[in-house]
């Protein structure tokens, strides 16, 4: 288990706009060490740019974002991310993009081989070190891509959407492996979702962004106990919480069509 300070996540009055339209709006969020946090929101509201802000990718236009009590400056190995899409280096094995992150920062070759080759084999990967990214299935990649993180031992992990695209079946396998992963390695983790059933079973905190220009609307604390099983998904605490959330979000995507429908409407039209 990971006991580290260095996984807080801190933001502060951050703010955020593209080509002058404001996306993020004075977003203040503490986001625990050693937590599961995801968020959730309307569509299109600045999840992804949340992240993007985190890794340090992009540079909000106002406030601030600590990792560990260091201001975020820039991308950095102690916050790194699982994308929507898979970014597996296709001309690498799945053995060489699991071990890429320590080779290349100079971590001993037979060291981190070894060591890689035990988080594949943790990840139900054993017998695939030598295949390549193409002859995996969509949700092999997606443990390759959780292995690649987890052997870099990053203070934050932040996923955003990356089970988006799996079938249903699949989706609830990669699930059940994050939830295995966290409860072993509890590395603080940033999860993006639209799926509500999906960020009460995993998190430990659900934040709710309202709609453009995204701010926090609402924090919800999931108390469902650890470890997590499906047979929670039909407990009465589970219902409520998912009611809770549901409210929230769906008044955030209601103002979000209504603006919509009237930026489309024509002043002589009913």
């Amino acid at each position: 288990m990971n006991d580290r300070q260095n996984g807080q996540v801190s933001l502060v009055g951050m703010s955020k706009s593209y080509n002058g339209k404001r996306i993020l709006e004075n977003i203040s969020l503490e986001i625990e060490s050693s937590k599961l946090t995801a968020i959730i929101g309307p569509s299109g509201c600045g999840k992804t740019t949340l992240i993007n802000l985190i890794a340090g990718y992009e540079v909000p236009e106002s406030g601030s974002i600590a990792c560990g009590g260091a201001r975020v400056q820039g991308p950095k190995w102690d916050r790194l991310v699982v994308f929507q899409e898979t970014a597996l280096f296709p001309w690498k094995t799945t053995l060489e993009n699991v071990a890429f992150g320590p080779l290349s920062r100079g971590v001993s070759r037979r060291e981190v081989i070894s060591r890689a080759r035990r988080i594949m084999e943790s990840f139900g990967l054993a017998g695939f070190e030598d295949k390549y990214p193409g002859q995996l299935s969509g949700g092999m990649q997606r443990r390759a891509e959780l292995a690649r993180a987890i052997i870099n031992s990053p203070d934050v992990m932040l996923m955003d959407e990356p089970f988006r695209g799996l079938d249903a079946l699949t989706r609830e396998l990669m699930q059940e492996y994050l939830l295995k992963v966290f409860e072993e390695h509890r590395v603080t983790t940033v999860f993006v979702t639209s799926e509500i059933e999906e960020s009460i079973y995993l998190a430990d905190v659900v934040v709710v962004l309202s709609t453009s220009p995204a701010s926090v609307k609402k924090i919800v604390e999931i108390d469902l106990p650890r470890p997590r099983s499906v047979k929670m998904l039909t407990t009465s605490r589970f219902g409520e919480i998912h009611r809770e959330i549901l409210e929230s979000v769906f008044e955030a995507d209601t103002k979000t069509f209504g603006a919509g429908a009237e930026s489309q409407s024509s002043p002589g039209l009913m």
